[in-house]
């Protein structure tokens, strides 16, 4: 069985979600991180760097919050990609946990977010998703992020309908609300 260690307001938050979409058992770890359990012999084992997300899948150890959604899509998600589907799928996870992740950086924020967010509108007033009509681990990477967004720095999204919309229509999946607790 999957072990899902995370801590309270990780990005273990991201990967419950996506583990809720597929349906999967899992056990969810809780680490509290004020006291350094996150820094015990035990979980250092599963990550050196004492961070969190991170899971345990048999024998396999493995962290980063994209690099685990990445794991269980290709392991447990339904659809089998080609190279190229898995490419595109890798690009917007990685974007996710990088590009768009970035918006958390104040210095950068005022500059990135119009660019960002404008893109990004452009591409949600075409499709119900990221790679189109049909939810994917992208939208759990990418909308895991954007749902952060006003919540965490409290930003007004208003200006981009389709991002909000967007917002709106992941937040009201059951698995979301199961798993972004």
């Amino acid at each position: 069985m999957i072990k899902l260690y995370g801590g309270a307001r990780s990005r273990a938050s991201i990967v419950r979600w996506y583990l809720e979409e597929l349906a999967i058992p899992y056990e969810y770890v809780l680490l509290d991180m004020s006291v350094g359990e996150h820094h015990q012999p035990d979980f250092l084992k599963i990550n050196p760097f004492g961070k969190v997300p991170a899971i345990t899948d048999g024998n396999l150890a493995l962290f980063e919050s994209g690099a685990i959604l990445l794991y269980l899509n290709q392991k447990y998600g339904s659809k089998e990609l080609s190279i190229e589907q898995q490419s595109i799928l890798n690009q917007w996870v990685l974007f996710s946990n990088s590009t768009l992740s970035a918006l958390f950086v104040e210095a950068s924020r005022e500059r990135e977010l119009p660019k960002l967010m404008t893109a990004l509108n452009e591409i949600l007033s075409e499709h119900s998703y990221i790679l189109g009509d049909e939810f994917s681990v992208a939208d759990v990477a990418v909308g895991a992020i954007l749902s952060y967004i006003p919540l965490m720095l409290k930003l007004d999204l208003s200006a981009y309908p389709a991002v909000v919309s967007y917002i709106k229509t992941l937040s009201s999946r059951p698995a979301f609300k199961a798993g972004m607790v």
